[in-house]
């Protein structure tokens, strides 16, 4: 499986948030339960089939006690809510997720974006943002570039 792609999609307001077709074939394909677990992460939301949720969960939960496990579950885990698909593609994102993500009733305009095994979810300004830093920090080091082949 992997999710792959950049599409600009929208989010009603209810805040249902449309999920390309090709990615919900993806999930329909490689997982016999087609839900999505939504969390946060660096300003936007990301999204995992359920049982790779479920790995990650367990890798936390199997950490020794500490700042850093209580960490993960803080921003991480703890925010985390499943979702399932209606009949036009949507699932449903929390009034929690909307606000971490910027996505208040003004904004309608998402990026939803396939990064190997997730998919994550920006508002549109701030997708701009984080790839214009990611495209910053591989401009100071091109040969990371040359060794791809590019």
């Amino acid at each position: 499986m992997n999710f792959q792609g950049v599409y600009n999609n929208s989010i009603d307001p209810k805040g249902r948030a449309s999920i390309p077709a090709k990615f919900r074939e993806e999930l329909a394909a490689s997982f016999s339960d087609d839900n999505l677990v939504v969390t946060q992460n660096k300003g936007g939301l990301v999204a995992y089939p359920q049982s790779d949720w479920q790995k990650i969960e367990a890798k936390v939960e199997s950490m020794e006690p500490g700042q850093r496990k209580d960490d993960l579950y803080l921003a991480l885990i703890s925010p985390a809510t499943a979702c399932t698909f209606d009949k036009q593609g949507r699932i449903q994102l929390s009034q929690a997720h909307r606000d971490y993500a910027g996505l208040d009733s003004e904004i309608r305009e998402i990026v939803v974006v396939g990064v190997s095994r997730k998919i994550m979810i920006w508002s549109k300004a701030k997708h701009a943002e984080i790839r214009a830093q990611a495209e910053s920090r591989i401009e100071e080091d091109p040969q990371v570039l040359a060794d791809l082949g590019f």
